[in-house]
């Protein structure tokens, strides 16, 4: 995954908003959001060559997801699938701190990467009150900094959490808008925020060493080439009477947004 908005106590109505883009190569084959046969309680998409997951859910209120972090440099094809940091921890009980802190003792056998893992149900309470996060943040790039991420808007790209690129600004202040209306929140919105596939400036682009007409190509919140792209979006929904909505929207090789997708849904009650 490329891009991930994390928005914790930021509406009174909804504890936990998440906006999610998957980039990736078009021919990687890749199964649709659905609960897995062989772990019935984890919802999520699966990457079918790695068979691990980019962002994923559990009936028992465990959330994690993983973006990559861009290092041209520091690629290794003998690496672990880094999405299998995701499904093992949905599929396990450990704590996700304890979690984290272990993935940081074998840091180096992953390419690089972010990932968040967390309990949704400990930001379920009542929201007068200012809760301990449960949501936690790790980077094989900062070795051994496992992060709480605490109530407000964050967004993660492919560089450590809240690095101000033109994406992450822009899906931040999309969120923050959305939000501040303090109305119910219509998914639509957000998956028109996520369709978003104007460029910035050169100027503004960051320098990840994969040369300017990489970081262009990169550099939208939706991504279109001839071969690579945003595959999926994903819009995530806790509300405070402990209902998860889980949305994907996949998309074709070549497909503009956001007229364009098919849309699945599903209701978990925590």
């Amino acid at each position: 995954m490329c891009l991930i908005v994390i928005a914790i106590q930021s509406h009174p109505d909804y504890p936990l908003v998440i906006a999610a883009n998957r980039d990736e190569f078009y021919h990687r084959p890749t199964a649709p959001l659905s609960f897995w046969e062989d772990s019935p309680d984890l919802l999520a998409g699966r990457d079918l060559q790695g068979h691990g997951t980019w962002l994923g859910v559990t009936t028992g209120g465990r959330l994690a997801a993983i973006t990559n972090f861009r290092d041209p440099k520091a690629i290794d094809p003998r690496a672990i699938s880094r999405g299998l940091l995701v499904s093992n921890f949905l599929a396990s009980d450990i704590s996700p701190e304890a979690y984290l802190k272990t993935i940081a003792h074998s840091r180096e056998t992953y390419s690089g990467f972010n990932l968040v893992a967390g309990n949704i149900l400990n930001l379920n309470r009542d929201l007068k009150q200012r809760l301990s996060p449960e949501l936690w943040w790790y980077s094989n790039k900062k070795k051994n900094d496992i992060l709480p991420v605490n109530p407000g808007i964050h967004a993660i790209s492919n560089h450590l959490i809240d690095t101000p690129w033109p994406k992450t600004r822009k899906a931040t202040d999309g969120i923050r808008k959305i939000l501040a209306s303090r109305k119910p929140v219509d998914p639509e919105h957000i998956f028109n925020l996520l369709a978003d596939t104007r460029r910035p400036q050169d100027t503004e682009l960051p320098d990840t060493g994969v040369g300017l007409e990489w970081e262009r190509l990169l550099s939208p919140v939706f991504v279109i080439s001839p071969a690579y792209g945003t595959r999926s979006s994903a819009v995530i929904l806790v509300d405070r009477s402990g209902r998860l909505t889980f949305f994907e929207r996949t998309f074709s090789s070549g497909v503009q947004p956001p007229d364009a997708g098919t849309t699945r849904e599903f209701e978990i009650r925590l």
